[in-house]
């Protein structure tokens, strides 16, 4: 088992509402369970845009600069071979 240590924190209100609301639904044990998934997921998001950030460095290291071109190019591509996964959106008007 992972050693908990007791520690003291302001927090804004609302969120300490939602983490009493997600233990009252049951979506956490407790509002400790559920702080401590939250600043899980904060550190596990932190290292992957550090990951993200060597491994750009090293490529533009390599390559040079990537462009505002080349990010345009390649979002067009990434969009055109997107997949939607809920129906699509009407068009209004």
């Amino acid at each position: 088992m992972t050693r908990k240590v007791r520690l003291s924190a302001s927090l804004d209100a609302e969120l300490v509402e939602a983490a009493q609301a997600a233990a009252a639904r049951g979506q956490a044990p407790t509002v400790s369970a559920w702080v401590n998934d939250a600043l899980r997921l904060k550190l596990e998001h932190d290292r992957r845009v550090q990951g993200l950030a060597a491994f750009i460095d090293a490529f533009e290291a390599a390559h040079g600069e990537i462009t505002p071109e080349q990010i345009r190019h390649a979002a067009r591509r990434a969009s055109s071979r997107a997949v939607p996964v809920r129906g699509r959106r009407r068009k209004v008007g």
